[in-house]
């Protein structure tokens, strides 16, 4: 599902199961992983409950400066990420910024229609395999 710029696809697997296997996969397509981020461990550290919360930052020059030489301002949102989180049921989620959506808040040229269209493409796939 796609709501306020975010995508979001259910998980079989456990919040950190479903982010080791993002990270393999984005390892074995080339793409860098800059960090790892258990927001649930911040909370623990300062005596705070949190469900499994943890973010992936990750990114490729080649799919990224495209989007910047047309408009900077998407650095902001670059590198690219991906949230894994447990509801209050249990159920485990992946969630990530929408790349048409991202190009409309950046009003990335049409230039960049097609380089918006494949990363979205990526992601999504990256998402589901993730994601099982």
């Amino acid at each position: 599902m796609s709501e306020d710029g975010l995508v979001t696809t259910a998980s079989k697997f456990s919040v950190k199961e479903t982010l080791d296997r993002l990270e393999a996969d984005l390892k074995t397509k080339g793409i860098t992983v800059f960090a790892r981020i258990d927001h649930a461990a911040g909370a623990a550290s300062v005596a705070m409950p949190l469900r499994p919360t943890e973010l992936l930052i990750f990114g490729n020059p080649k799919a990224g400066t495209p989007l910047m030489q047309s408009n900077q301002t998407i650095g902001i949102d670059l590198p690219l990420k991906m949230l894994g989180w447990q509801d209050a049921g249990g159920k485990v989620w992946l969630t990530y910024n929408d790349l048409s959506w991202l190009g409309r808040r950046h009003r990335l040229g049409p230039g960049t229609d097609a380089s918006v269209n494949a990363l979205a493409t990526v992601l999504t796939n990256i998402a589901k395999a993730a994601a099982g």
